[in-house]
């Protein structure tokens, strides 16, 4: 079962106003700091960490709201200052904070000492799916809840009022800055085009360094040898749902045959608001999870991956900086398209030709990895469409947003020239 769906989410978000309302009460008495805190719903890592590192270099005072103990201790594996996220700690430090860094919402720091903060959403990929105020799912209520409707309203109400509290929002190029306006409801003088500073690590460094960190991270799986090819799997979130291209048995009895074939592991990476039957009826270690718990942030392992398989998820963005084949596999478009919708059509970026089952999909791995110009072909489509949607790919995004904040009045540090 998922673990999380906006309609949830959003029921506990209304029960939670007066909270809101005395957290806001607190950060009018209190004056805000030099301290930029960060905070990442996925974990240590994403956009987050991009900007941690480029602000603590730059001298800032930084801080880590931990959601966790697992955050905490990868924190202090790398040197992070860490704080509870939740508590009055929590809340002090973000109440006290000059800047608040997020990546999916208000809530990655302590959602109730936000009020009037200056704000860097961060966001977590170039939108396929719509998102936000363009999507009905934001502001879903549990179905049977009396006055649903006055409900909806208030919730609306609710995100647009938090989303005009964002500063920054970083936009990969001109064509995602368009979707990240109209989804958050912000002019085009927040929304800037710096390029995303999670995908820095698939630009900075040379590609044997990129190449080393991946097989590393991917290691906690088992052996991964240089010669093998490498496959991932990564489903999107479906709010709450189940997902509609779990395999069947046959179905897996074919993935580990094609497994076997082309020498190839596929590491599979259910969405982190989300759970998947994704294992095989037999132990295979061909077939290997991937999960947030394990890794919590992906990015960095995809320069040794060979071939994304996904539907939905924005990483078909990224991987194209990598110029990636992706075989996109969408058993149930027309039902996600009315439910959740897309930015254009599903098809000018898949193409005509998605796979509409595993068995489909299976074809298409097998054509792409058994057939040199078949991959090569693949290969062209994913950067050129990668090219349409990363205006930058210098590693130095981070930076560039670092320069946004600090010309939209955010002090250098102290002692700092």
């Amino acid at each position: 079962m998922a673990s999380f769906s906006f309609g949830t989410g959003n029921a506990a978000k209304l029960l939670r106003l007066p909270l809101y309302a005395l957290g806001r009460i607190g950060t009018l008495l209190l004056p805000r700091g030099d301290t930029w805190v960060f905070g990442c719903g996925a974990g240590v890592g994403d956009g987050a960490l991009a900007l941690y590192r480029e602000a603590s270099d730059a001298g800032h005072r930084t801080l880590w709201l931990a959601r966790s103990s697992r955050d905490e201790d990868d924190a202090k594996a790398i040197g992070i200052r860490t704080r509870r996220r939740d508590g009055l700690r929590g809340w002090w430090a973000t109440a006290r904070a000059g800047v608040l860094v997020v990546t999916h919402g208000l809530g990655d720091v302590n959602r109730y000492g936000s009020s009037d903060g200056f704000v860097v959403q961060l966001w977590h990929g170039i939108p396929l799916k719509r998102i936000g105020l363009d999507s009905p799912v934001t502001v879903q209520v549990p179905s049977g809840i009396p006055a649903a409707g006055i409900l909806r309203h208030v919730l609306t109400a609710l995100y647009r009022g938090a989303a005009q509290r964002i500063r920054v929002l970083p936009a990969a190029s001109h064509r995602s800055r368009g979707r990240l306006e109209s989804a958050f409801g912000l002019g085009d003088e927040r929304v800037i085009v710096t390029g995303e500073p999670r995908v820095d690590v698939l630009s900075a460094g040379t590609a044997q360094q990129r190449v080393a960190t991946a097989t590393t991270l991917l290691t906690r799986t088992g052996p991964l040898r240089s010669d093998q090819s490498a496959l991932l799997y990564a489903p999107t979130w479906r709010d709450g749902a189940g997902d509609a291209a779990v395999p069947s048995a046959e179905q897996w009895v074919r993935i580990v045959r094609l497994l076997e074939q082309h020498d190839a592991v596929l590491f599979i990476r259910s969405h982190p608001l989300g759970e998947g039957a994704y294992a095989p009826p037999w132990s295979s270690g061909r077939v290997r999870m991937l999960n947030s718990d394990l890794l919590p942030d992906a990015t960095p392992a995809l320069p040794r991956i060979d071939m994304l398989v996904t539907d939905y998820s924005s990483m078909a963005y990224d991987v194209g900086l990598l110029a990636m084949p992706v075989v996109y596999l969408a058993p149930d478009v027309e039902d996600y398209s009315r439910d959740r919708g897309f930015y254009g059509r599903y098809e000018d970026v898949a193409g005509p030709d998605y796979a509409r089952d595993w068995d489909d999909a299976i074809d298409r791995i097998d054509e792409v990895l058994g057939d040199h110009d078949a991959y090569t072909a693949a290969s062209d489509r994913s950067a050129a469409l990668s090219a349409q949607m990363h205006a930058y790919r210098d590693g130095r995004n981070a930076h560039r947003v670092y320069q946004a904040i600090r010309a939209r009045g955010i002090p250098a540090p102290k002692g700092a020239r």
